[in-house]
C-alpha cells in the first residue's frame, strides 16, 4: 500500500510593526483605533514607571522578590484590550500591563509582593491572582473556560504562561482537557527565550513552542509580542474561536524580558549582553511610540507629560501600599471558603490552632479546666 501523509499543517507568524517602523496597513488598517493607540501607549509608559518604582522599592527593602514586566508589556495588554468584562483573565506574575487595563488596582500588585494576602483579594475585574507556581492558573483557566460553557454565559478564559511553563504536566493536562471538552479558552505562551536561566531550545528541541498545542488538536499561531497590533489581531481570532467555536487556541508571543527574571536574579551570568541589546532595540515602547510620531499622534512634549502623570500617580499609589492599615489577624480566615467550616470557625474565634486535628469543644474543656486552675 502507498504511504500517504497522516496530518501535515503550517504555523503562521504573525508581524504587522516591526521594529523599525514599518506597519503592514493590508493587516493593520483598523484594527486599533488611533485614539485607543495612544491610550495603549501611554498606559504602557505608566506601567513602565511602575515597573521602575516598584524595583526600588525591593531594592530599599520595602518590598519583596518582585518580577520586572519591562519588555513584555504588550502580550496582556493586547488581551485586556480585546477581552469582554465577562470573561476571564488568568495570569502569572508579568501582566501587569494587561491587568491594570483590566481595571486591577495597582496597589493589589505591590501589596501581593509586600507579602500582604489583600493583595490577592480580587472581586473588580474577573482576573485571578497572581500564580507563582509554574504553569498551575493554565488548570484555574480552563476550569473556568468549562463552568462557563457549562452556564452557557458567553464568557471565557485567556491565561498567560512562559515558554517554561509548557515543559510542565499542568499545560499538557490543561491543554488536553481544552482540547477534547472544546472548551472556550485562549492559551497565550509568552515566549520569553529563557526559563528563568534555561534557554528555550532547551527547553523545547522543535521550531516553535506552538506546535506543542498541536498534540492535542489546538489552532495555534505565533506572532511577534512586542507587536501591539500583532497581538490585537491574533488574540482577537483566538476569542472569536472560543466565543462561537467553543474551541481552544495556542498562541506564542515572541517577547524579552529586559529585566533579569526577578529581583533575585542576576541574568548577566548566563544571557549573552549582544541579546539584551538586540531586544532592547525590539522594545514595544519604542514601537509603538514610533508608530505614534510618524503619523504626528505623539511628540516630545507629549511625552514629557505622561511621565509627570504617571509619576504622580504611582507616588500615590506607592503612598496607598505602604500606609495601608495593618490587617487584621482574622483577616487569613476572610477568603478561604465561602462557608468556614466549624473547626476553622472556632480557631478563628479563640486564635488557638490547638484545635487541628481534634474536636472543637476540646478548646472549651481546656478552657473551662484552665479557668477553674486559675480560679
Amino acid at each position: 500500500m502507498p504511504i500517504n501523509p497522516a496530518f501535515t499543517t503550517t504555523i503562521d507568524h504573525v508581524s504587522i510593526l516591526d521594529e523599525q517602523g514599518n506597519f503592514d496597513s493590508s493587516l493593520g488598517d483598523g484594527l486599533i483605533p488611533n485614539e485607543d493607540v495612544v491610550a495603549m501607549y501611554k498606559h504602557m509608559l505608566t506601567c513602565r514607571h511602575f515597573d521602575e518604582i516598584a524595583f526600588k522599592l525591593q531594592r530599599s527593602g520595602r518590598m519583596g522578590t518582585y518580577p520586572e514586566n519591562r519588555g513584555q508589556e504588550v502580550p496582556s495588554l493586547a488581551a485586556a484590550y480585546v477581552l469582554q468584562k465577562k470573561d476571564w483573565m488568568v495570569t502569572c506574575y508579568r501582566e501587569n500591563a494587561g491587568l491594570f487595563w483590566r481595571g486591577l488596582p495597582k496597589e493589589k500588585i505591590l501589596l501581593h509582593w509586600m507579602g500582604d494576602e489583600r493583595g490577592n483579594f480580587i472581586d473588580e475585574c474577573n482576573v485571578t491572582p497572581l500564580a507563582i507556581a509554574i504553569g498551575s492558573q493554565m488548570l484555574h483557566a480552563t476550569g473556568l473556560a468549562w463552568a462557563s460553557k457549562y452556564k452557557k454565559d458567553g464568557a471565557i478564559a485567556c491565561t498567560f504562561f512562559g515558554d517554561g511553563a509548557t515543559s510542565e504536566g499542568d499545560f499538557h493536562e490543561a491543554a488536553n482537557f481544552a482540547a477534547n471538552l472544546d472548551l472556550p479558552v485562549v492559551f497565550v505562551c509568552q515566549n520569553n527565550g529563557w526559563a528563568i536561566s534555561t534557554p528555550t531550545k532547551l527547553e523545547c528541541s522543535a521550531p516553535t513552542v506552538a506546535q506543542r498545542g498541536l498534540a492535542y488538536g489546538m489552532d495555534c499561531i505565533q506572532v511577534d509580542g512586542n507587536d501591539i497590533f500583532a497581538m490585537v489581531k491574533v488574540v482577537k481570532d483566538a476569542v472569536k474561536n472560543a466565543r462561537e467555536n467553543n474551541r481552544p487556541t495556542f498562541i506564542e508571543a515572541l517577547t524579552y524580558r529586559l529585566g533579569d527574571h526577578t529581583t533575585a536574579d542576576d541574568a548577566r551570568r548566563y544571557r549573552d549582553a549582544d541579546e539584551l541589546e538586540m531586544w532592547q532595540k525590539r522594545d514595544p515602547l519604542i514601537r509603538t511610540r514610533m508608530y505614534l510620531e510618524q503619523r504626528d499622534l505623539w511628540d516630545g512634549a507629549k511625552e514629557e507629560e505622561q511621565l509627570d502623570l504617571a509619576a504622580k500617580e504611582i507616588i500615590q499609589v506607592v503612598k496607598n501600599a505602604e500606609e495601608i492599615d495593618a490587617p487584621s489577624a482574622t483577616d487569613f480566615f476572610d477568603s478561604m471558603y465561602t462557608e468556614l467550616p466549624p473547626e476553622l470557625q472556632k480557631q478563628r474565634q479563640t486564635m488557638r490552632t490547638s484545635s487541628l486535628g481534634q474536636d472543637p469543644s476540646q478548646i472549651e474543656q481546656t478552657n473551662e479546666v484552665r479557668n477553674s486552675t486559675n480560679g
